[in-house]
């Protein structure tokens, strides 16, 4: 899906676990009507080359679409209305000239809400090389023309979603509408924005992956999901910023240039501080291990660059050779947040800790003849 694209993780209906990549843009708004299907079987509506008209209003007069539907009547092509809503009048006007035969079309709501709907109609818009029938472009249904309307190769709708397949969009167009979003990206600070901005993009000019995990039983679904997001986070953070040798090995590879740093007074305690908490990763792996820290860490000290202690079998291997790497952006973020948290303590001199529980003492051992014995 390429670095702009979005990978989501889901559940599958069965035991196997499935990767689905969705070519084109895809949005979560499905046909109004069963009736308005081509494929009864799957119930799903495959348009082949259809007119598509997007707005941001909604259509419950006819008599506001007649024109155009007459305009696209004769063309023989299918025609996807997006919108605000299609109801009164015109939904079942539509349904009933679908059913008879005499015009192919199907309805779906606007995606997203505010405006995020607009920005999302207009990337639509974008995408199929046409313009958004909206009153802030002072545009009245009305007004529309075949010209005004979209157009892809292919959109396929079922209940629950629609996918549009190579809008008709320029390259220059679309390449302009990603900058803004990718613009809009670096100012956002908001998490929520960043998110259905990505997702934005990612329609636009990556693609969107899901991962639908199966498993037995709920239990190992839910750790199979809980494994899965772990990985696609640590792979994300490594695309973004790349990967060292794991295990703690590339902390205590820096040790020695920091040890070089030519410092004094609180700045040369602090110094030290840094370079025994780089050493702690490597301590508690080989404790948990089972293996003395102060040794592992004597002979990583002394060993080449990149090469380092696999606790798993006791083994020194090339760390990245083996697979054991750490994103460099969860090990850069770890120090400075443990730096962070550090200056924090000094500044205000106190913690806030649970205070450690007194254990009840043991119940003193009964005599067997109070028991009646």
């Amino acid at each position: 899906v390429g670095n702009d694209g979005v990978i989501s993780i889901g559940e599958s209906s069965g035991m196997e676990t499935e990767l689905e990549v969705v070519e084109g843009m895809q949005f979560d708004r499905g046909y109004l009507s069963q009736y308005m299907v081509t494929d009864n079987e799957k119930m799903v509506a495959d348009l082949e080359n259809p007119y598509i008209l997007v707005t941001d209003k909604k259509i419950s007069n006819i008599q506001d679409i007649l024109p155009l539907l007459e305009e696209v009547l004769k063309t023989s092509r299918p025609l996807l209305i997006i919108a605000d809503d299609v109801a009164g009048e015109a939904l079942p006007t539509l349904v009933l000239n679908k059913i008879r035969g005499t015009f192919n079309v199907v309805a779906v709501k606007a995606p997203g809400f505010g405006d995020r709907r607009k920005a999302m109609l207009e990337d639509i818009a974008v995408l199929t090389g046409a313009t958004v029938i909206t009153e802030d472009l002072g545009l009245e249904l009305k007004d529309a023309t075949i010209e005004s309307l979209c157009q892809a190769s292919k959109v396929t709708v079922d209940k629950e979603s629609t996918v549009i397949v190579e809008g008709a969009g320029s390259a220059e167009a679309i390449a302009n509408r990603v900058n803004l979003i990718k613009s809009q990206l670096e100012t956002t600070t908001s998490e929520f924005d960043r998110e259905k901005l990505q997702e934005r993009l990612a329609k636009l000019s990556g693609g969107v992956a899901v991962i639908k995990v199966g498993a037995a039983t709920e239990t190992a679904l839910k750790e199979m999901k809980l494994r899965i997001e772990d990985a696609l986070n640590a792979t994300r953070a490594a695309v973004e910023e790349g990967i060292v040798a794991g295990g703690g090995t590339a902390l205590v590879n820096v040790i020695a240039k920091v040890a070089e740093l030519d410092l004094e007074g609180d700045d040369a305690t602090g110094r030290n501080i840094v370079l025994r908490a780089l050493e702690e990763p490597v301590r508690q792996i080989a404790y948990n291990a089972g293996y003395e820290g102060s040794v592992i860490i004597d002979k990583l000290k002394n060993s080449p660059v990149g090469t380092g202690f696999n606790a798993a079998n006791g083994e020194w291997v090339d760390m990245v050779e083996s697979g054991i790497i750490d994103p460099v952006k969860v090990t850069r973020s770890a120090l400075q947040n443990a730096a962070s948290v550090a200056s924090l303590i000094l500044t205000t001199e106190a913690v806030v800790a649970d205070k450690p529980e007194q254990k009840a003492p043991a119940a003193p051992a009964t005599d067997p003849g109070m028991m009646g014995y």
